[in-house]
């Protein structure tokens, strides 16, 4: 079939060809330079302003490690101590890293179910007939809620600031809430349709006795307050409060902020994810100390698990490869355009220099 006879579908649209001139290419270098030094210094001075400390505390291939195990919900208790070697202002960000956990996998990234983790009860695969949280559904006759590789492989260890007084002498506290992307909890995580909860006007009186609740006893918060509720199909359904009963409260299931960073997955084998965050100045020689509950196993991917505190500013937190990389491509730009520029000086070579065409002898 004969293409239509218009601009587009002949190629005869109007095309702006750029002619390398060497003076332009010189000057071109030469702009990159002057633009991309200063940025690398200005980032490289940033950066010197910011404080990192970290505390490795299980290492798969450390047996002296601080904090290691080597079973899943160990629930082995440890102390970490930070000294703070710089003042700190806030936001503190705690971070916990890993290294050596492929999250990058193919099959891993795909592995969850979307109607699950927005609160449809789900016991198959999507219509099309494939199971979205495959290789993990079911364990036994017992469905998993949410399903999937990246919910089950949780990030379980438990973190408590034990001992630390900010810059005015009160005791410092870890914000775990709004650690996580506000548009993620709005629309992608809801508890199970048919999930009820109900706070009890007090803890002697509350009872899950009855079909309206699937308790087995009232969970209590942090506040002191028992709470009654009720799954659905929890007899055949383990939940993720079930599964992380360390770190996930019952009322909050998969809306929990730890679980919803856990799973956005991340682009390369080590990285680090957000924990929580300190909003309170530290003093320089401040101590620091953390109890860890160690449930994450890291000995069967060889991985290891480490402890971070650290501030951040504009161009994100401590990193000494973005500003040498704006540096290094800088000198080399300028490198090039003087380079460049000697040559066209003492060869200039001409536009359209018929001597250097070549033609096919006929």
């Amino acid at each position: 079939r004969r293409p239509k006879d218009s601009a587009v579908y002949q190629q005869r649209l109007n095309a702006w060809s750029p002619v390398l001139d060497p003076v332009y290419v010189i000057a071109a270098y030469f702009i990159l330079g002057v633009c991309f030094i200063p940025a690398g210094l200005v980032l490289q001075h940033a950066n010197s302003k910011l404080v990192e400390v970290g505390i490795m505390y299980d290492d798969s291939k450390d047996n002296s490690s601080i904090c290691q195990i080597s079973s899943p919900n160990e629930g082995r208790i440890c102390n970490l101590g930070f000294v703070v070697p710089e003042d700190m202002e806030p936001p503190i960000f705690v971070h916990y890293g890993l290294k050596n956990f492929y999250q990058n996998y193919n099959v891993y990234t795909k592995s969850f179910d979307v109607r699950q983790l927005k609160g449809t009860i789900t016991k198959s695969g999507s219509s099309s007939g494939s199971d979205p949280c495959k290789p993990l559904r079911k364990l036994g006759d017992t469905y998993i809620n949410p399903c999937g590789l990246i919910a089950n492989t949780f990030f379980n260890d438990v973190f408590t600031l034990t001992a630390g007084v900010d810059a005015e002498g009160s005791n410092l506290s870890v914000i775990e809430k709004g650690i996580a992307w506000q548009s993620d909890v709005k629309y992608m995580y809801n508890q199970p349709d048919g999930f009820v909860s109900e706070e009890c006007v007090s803890c002697d009186s509350c009872s899950c006795e009855g079909k309206n609740w699937s308790c087995e006893e009232p969970y209590k918060d942090e506040k002191g307050i028992c709470h009654r509720y009720f799954y659905p199909e929890d007899d055949i359904t383990q939940y993720l409060y079930e599964t992380y009963p360390m770190l996930i409260s019952p009322l909050e299931g998969v809306t929990n902020e730890h679980f919803i960073v856990w799973m956005r997955y991340s682009a390369l084998q080590d990285f680090r994810k957000l924990y929580g965050y300190i909003n309170q100045p530290i003093n320089k020689g401040t101590n620091i100390n953390f109890t860890v509950m160690a449930n994450y196993e890291v000995k069967s991917f060889k991985g290891t698990k480490t402890l971070y505190l650290s501030t951040s500013n504009a161009f994100g937190g401590k990193n000494i490869y973005l500003g040498m990389f704006f540096s290094i491509v800088g000198y080399v730009s300028i490198a090039l355009a003087v380079l460049f520029g000697i040559k066209h000086w003492i060869s200039p070579r001409r536009l359209g220099d018929r001597r250097y065409l070549k033609f096919k002898l006929e």
